[in-house]
């Protein structure tokens, strides 16, 4: 394993913010991973941080093919996360609707302009994503939509399902599409949680990783448990979200990955004074939970409930 600093940026009251970057083999710029981009994105630096543990075992048993290297960057955006702050301190701007990237430009634009040079060589790129949704997800494989995508690759990483996503017109300043334009094969990962560690997910998740290594000729190394799926392939359209009509205190009554019927309560807001139940959320047809609410608090209107339906 080397450690290297992909990019750095001077400060004048702080030490300099590095983007560290741990590179597994050598030879050809096989795969990149890319952690926490944003500063409350603990769960993605914390899947980045098992990766490293597994490959730097892998790598101390030549399972690395010859020829071939894995580079894994933990955390984009350590200024942000250091104080808990989910966008850049001083402008709350997001570096990932900053790529490609600018390097004469803001100071995220900059900072996105050095990390993409550094890794859009890249022959397959892996995000662990978050959404700006608060809440949990069945982990999947998300791609865009850019008829760049690669839904043979995305189903070596065994995980239940692959979303393809339409593409919306800021979405075009996201890592993910850029590295599709560049012709990289790009994924993200999402595991169930984001601002909190989540052990189980993130195992599945490097295991995903090591099976679409394997199968890639990246590694060479047989994966034993993790998801077995012969991925379902999704669109916006397979997803059912359910809304709150009421502002309230939110209680889940179903997990995510559940199996659901038709008429099930799937969540209750009650009053955050007096405590009566406001509204019950009920199953308009069976499915499993693909996503829910997560925060306590939640607003009239709010998409809490996504349900893959059952056909």
């Amino acid at each position: 394993m080397e450690k290297k600093i992909l990019y750095e940026l001077n400060a004048l009251y702080r030490e300099p913010m590095r983007v560290t970057g741990y590179e597994f083999g050598s030879g050809e710029k096989s795969v990149c991973v890319v952690g926490s981009m944003r500063g409350n994105e603990i769960q993605q630096l914390f899947a980045c941080n098992k990766l490293i543990q597994r490959l730097k075992k892998l790598e101390e048993q030549h399972a690395i093919a010859e020829g071939k290297s894995i580079l894994v960057i933990p955390c984009v955006n350590s200024y942000s996360m250091n104080i808990g702050k989910r966008f850049w301190p001083t402008d709350n701007t997001d570096i990932n609707r900053m790529f490609p990237g600018y390097d004469e430009g803001e100071t995220t634009q900059r900072i996105a302009a050095g990390v993409f040079e550094a890794i859009k060589d890249y022959q397959i790129g892996i995000q662990f994503a978050s959404n700006y949704m608060p809440g949990r997800f069945l982990p999947h494989i998300r791609m865009m939509q850019t008829g760049f995508e690669d839904i043979v690759t995305a189903g070596k990483f065994e995980f239940p399902y692959v979303l393809v996503k339409d593409t919306r017109p800021f979405d075009t300043t996201t890592l993910n599409y850029n590295w599709q334009i560049w012709e990289t094969k790009a994924f993200s990962i999402y595991t169930t949680d984001t601002e909190e560690t989540d052990a189980v997910s993130a195992a599945y998740a490097v295991k995903g990783i090591e099976k679409m290594l394997g199968s890639e000729g990246i590694l060479q190394s047989s994966v034993h448990g993790g998801y077995h799926y012969n991925s379902q392939v999704l669109h916006d359209d397979n997803l059912l979200s359910i809304r709150c009509r009421e502002a309230g205190i939110y209680e889940n009554k179903v997990t995510v990955g559940e199996d659901v019927t038709e008429g099930q309560i799937l969540a209750e807001i009650t009053d955050p004074y007096e405590g009566m139940v406001l509204e019950q959320l009920v199953a308009p047809a069976d499915g499993t939970v693909f996503f829910q609410h997560k925060t306590p608090l939640v607003y009239a209107s709010t998409a809490v409930i996504k349900l893959v339906v059952h056909e």
